[in-house]
């Protein structure tokens, strides 16, 4: 029993270690999270672009008449100064959500490859159960040829061998098939690299056993709320900054006039007073606040009721997997039918439909398993 325990832990070690390595290398080479990374840095410096004032205007007149005249000027406008500070703290504000979004992505593109690994555990168990059918059915139809050969047995009971074998055969193939694509997304995932996934077993999967307290945390670290949560901190600066941009903007710089043999040279200051140029600015942004936050509850009412529904639909998965595999352990008849077939104590043809059943059966053990670790994989998500 201790071997038998200890055997199970390290293949759920090896298999989470196999999930780890495939995340790993994806993370590195899939284009699609390489494009994003690059969109989601322009981003950012496109954030950070026009906090700094106005550029500098420079005029420079030459008139010609009884005498020469030349004007000269450098102009600086500058916004009232809270303006420049609103504006720098919504680009850092727009630059933690621009990351928000890179991860919310990420998410969904390491979820695609975790889900293929569980369908590729899947299929690599079912290849093995697969294999030992093949080598079964494989048995009985050499014996079923030993005894045509030796008047044993007709025709018809020979036939049923036979079309049994081919149709494991055939369904062996449709299996590796499977594995080919899989093999094959992975690979697309993994930028165009190959990567070799043979894990027969799934890694332990932990669901909480209280809901409520889970999602507590899980809310607190969910990069689509925390977007949404920046979009209503970036529209409360936006309202400070459409306030500050009310204020008079300020102009500053040096002018000089020279006129035959006189000239004069001074500073020149301006104010701007904006009457009309930002009206209805501040009462835009608050519209805009008071819908990012009704945006923010509705995410956060479908986030929960999402997870919600995932979760029990992932403990009900976990619980009749481990019910129908309990029973299949304690009740399978394998072994036993095919001794009392070699015993000749059933035909053959019940043999095929007793042995039909209790494949159908392990295939539904499995379907479930795999089904549970897709919804445990979707509750749980991928770390960040």
């Amino acid at each position: 029993m201790n071997k038998l325990i200890i055997g199970i832990l390290f293949l759920s070690v090896a298999a989470q270690s196999s999930y780890e390595s495939v995340l790993q290398q994806i993370e590195t080479n899939n284009t699609t999270l390489a494009a994003l990374r690059q969109q989601t840095d322009a981003h950012k410096i496109g954030n950070r672009t026009g906090l700094l004032p106005d550029n500098p205007e420079v005029e420079f007149s030459h008139l010609w008449g009884i005498e020469n005249r030349m004007d000269f000027s450098v102009t600086q406008t500058f916004d009232f100064p809270t303006v420049y500070k609103h504006r720098s703290r919504i680009a850092a504000l727009q630059n933690e959500g621009a990351e928000q979004s890179y991860k919310a992505q990420r998410i969904e593109v390491l979820l695609l490859a975790k889900q293929t690994c569980i369908e590729l555990v899947y299929y690599n168990i079912l290849a093995k159960e697969y294999d030992m059918r093949l080598k079964n059915a494989q048995l009985v139809a050499n014996a079923y040829k030993t005894k045509l050969d030796k008047g044993e047995t007709n025709i018809l009971e020979y036939n049923k061998a036979q079309l049994n074998l081919t149709s494991v055969q055939v369904e062996a193939a449709q299996i590796e098939t499977q594995r080919t694509d899989l093999l094959a997304q992975l690979k697309r995932l993994n930028g165009g690299k190959e990567i070799t996934f043979l894990a027969e077993s799934y890694p332990a999967n932990t669901l909480p056993s209280n809901f409520e307290e889970w999602y507590a945390t899980a809310e607190s670290k969910n990069p689509e709320l925390q977007f949404v949560r920046k979009q209503i901190e970036i529209d409360m600066q936006q309202i400070k900054l459409s306030r500050a941009m009310g204020l008079p903007k300020f102009s500053a710089g040096y002018t000089s006039e020279i006129s035959g043999d006189e000239s004069s040279h001074g500073i020149a200051v301006g104010l701007s007073i904006p009457l009309w140029e930002n009206k209805n600015r501040v009462s835009e942004a608050r519209a805009q606040a008071r819908a990012a936050e009704s945006a923010l509850k509705d995410s956060q009412v479908q986030f929960y009721n999402r997870l919600q529904s995932q979760y029990l639909k992932a403990v009900s998965l976990q619980q009749n997997a481990l019910k129908f595999r309990q029973s299949l352990t304690e009740n399978g008849n394998e072994s036993l039918l095919k001794k009392a077939l070699d015993a000749g104590e059933i035909s053959l043809l019940d043999y095929l439909r007793e042995i039909e059943y209790y494949y159908d059966t392990m295939n539904k053990v499995l379907e479930m398993e795999r089904d549970f670790e897709i919804a445990a994989a979707e509750f749980l998500g991928i770390p960040r």
